[in-house]
């Protein structure tokens, strides 16, 4: 099963400057609940922002066209290599950034949103 997990604002907003828009403490615990010991996949700039790299106690898997290797993650250079690569079994993630959950939509069995009922400055949005 794949599915998408994103937090957005009140204009579908997601991110600015390669940062999540908001710290909320509530929502990130959330999203270590629910993505703990499971799959998760994002690009390599979303990859990149995480203050600590690899997430702990989850397949780390990046998807990019760059031809790298990053150290506690897998790099797959195109949706066909990944789903080559998932149990269809287990709960997959796909946690960003847009372009990464443009192209995992039509795969994509569940949403898991939270709509952050405020409004704040991004330059990526989030359309299904």
């Amino acid at each position: 099963m794949i599915s998408l997990i994103v937090a957005m604002d009140k204009n579908n907003g997601i991110g600015n400057k390669n940062k999540l828009l908001a710290h909320i403490s509530e929502d990130l615990r959330y999203f270590k609940r629910i993505t703990d010991g499971n799959t998760i996949v994002m690009g390599y700039n979303t990859y990149m922002s995480l203050p600590k790299r690899p997430l702990p106690n989850r397949r780390n898997i990046v998807l990019t066209t760059k031809d790298i290797k990053l150290d506690g993650a897998e790099v797959v250079n195109s949706i066909e290599e990944l789903l080559k690569l998932l149990n269809t079994e287990e709960e997959t993630f796909i946690c960003g950034g847009d372009s990464i959950y443009k192209q995992m939509l039509p795969y994509s069995d569940k949403l898991y949103i939270t709509h952050i009922f405020d409004e704040f400055e991004a330059d990526t949005y989030f359309f299904y």
